[in-house]
């Protein structure tokens, strides 16, 4: 059921240092934001706008299991080839991870090759969808696995979320500084929201027979690791596409590739600079992080790579920004938080879909 969450967005840093043990994290580690606990099995309430911690026992969600006589949803596949595209095209790969750069080590020396790639996407259609109307939807990263689907069917037809449409899509390949992987979630810009708003929703549109929405608050981005850290850029940039945001094990940290001078900290600015400088953007936005997720699995060791002290960092500055927020601490868990989704993942579309309503004649 969750094998897409379970297994997708684990980086190659991550794996690099799965030889590795992970330190353990307290929530009340000097820097942890307050944390209030919960019982187990219990996620948190669906109004606060604050941190909690969950774990290290996990009971799995009864939204799993499928219930007689609810609609089941269809799924519909298809591939995208970087030749017919204009963006994202080439793509790029490297051999070796590189070395860090004697002139700036909050970067890397890549040597990179074009490369030509297919992408899958897999697109959820749930049974309520009326044939014509402009649906919202959820782009989900690392696709094109599609294992909550179950999930999907009985939120919608508790009427606990929209009848949205998911659109779950494989990355180009690679990950991290010098693959495309890398190039699409880490970078510090609006491009992949432009890709996926002019190469892959028309082909949504046209392949599955569904209309999408225009309307940002009917828009969502999901990722986990990189994929989460690209569902904000997202909504960051392109606010004007995307407002509601999931994000787990979000790697807001240093891994942005070229060096970009206007972005020098990667997506550990959002944390640094970006959030407490700007206005406040009306996104909403879960995230969550293992009490053992990655600290410093590369070559760099820029103080800019621990995943725990990022989450951290990124509730604390939502929190005094005043954002629309929610972060689990997730205790006993890794980089992925595959065992902790099992319980909170129906819980965390919820929230992120909480207060929508679609425009009149919408």
């Amino acid at each position: 059921m969750f094998k897409l969450w379970m297994a997708i967005g684990i980086t190659a840093l991550a794996s690099a240092s799965s030889a590795t043990a992970q330190p353990v994290r307290q929530p009340d580690d000097k820097g942890a934001p307050p944390f209030k606990a919960l019982k187990e099995g219990e996620n948190p309430p669906l109004d606060p706008y604050d941190n909690f911690v969950i774990g290290p026992k996990y009971v799995p969600a009864p939204e799993r299991k499928k219930v007689e006589g609810f609609p089941v949803g269809k799924v519909v596949q298809f591939e995208i080839d970087s030749k017919e595209t204009k963006l994202f095209n080439p793509g790029v790969a490297r051999k070796v991870f590189g070395k860090v750069d004697p002139a700036n080590p909050k970067t890397l020396i890549v040597e990179t090759h074009a490369i030509d790639y297919k992408r899958k996407v897999g697109v959820y259609v749930p049974a309520q969808y009326q044939e014509g109307t402009e649906a919202p939807f959820m782009v989900t990263h690392d696709g094109p696995g599609l294992g909550m689907q179950t999930v999907l069917d009985n939120l919608i037809a508790q009427k606990r979320i929209p009848p949205i449409i998911i659109i779950s899509v494989a990355n180009g390949g690679g990950d991290a500084q010098g693959h495309e992987r890398g190039k699409e979630y880490d970078n510090m810009n609006g491009d992949y929201a432009e890709y996926i708003e002019t190469e892959v929703l028309p082909r949504v549109e046209k392949n599955c027979k569904v209309k999408l929405t225009k309307d940002p608050d009917g828009r969502a981005s999901m990722g986990n690791s990189s994929g989460g850290s690209a569902a904000l850029i997202m909504a960051w940039f392109r606010t004007d596409l995307y407002r509601r945001v999931l994000t787990t094990s979000g790697t807001f940290v240093n891994q942005a590739w070229p060096f970009d001078p206007k972005f020098p900290d990667g997506a550990w600015g959002f944390h640094e600079t970006l959030i407490p400088k700007a206005d406040k953007k009306p996104i909403r936005l879960f995230l969550a992080v293992g009490d053992k997720d990655l600290l410093n699995p590369n070559v760099m060791r820029d103080d800019m790579h621990d995943w725990v002290e990022a989450n951290h960092r990124m509730a604390k500055v939502l929190k005094e920004k005043g954002y629309e927020y929610q972060y689990l601490f997730c205790r006993g868990a890794g980089h992925g938080v595959g065992n902790a989704q099992a319980q909170f993942l129906p819980h965390a579309i919820e929230w992120v879909w909480k207060g929508y309503a679609a425009k009149p004649g919408k």
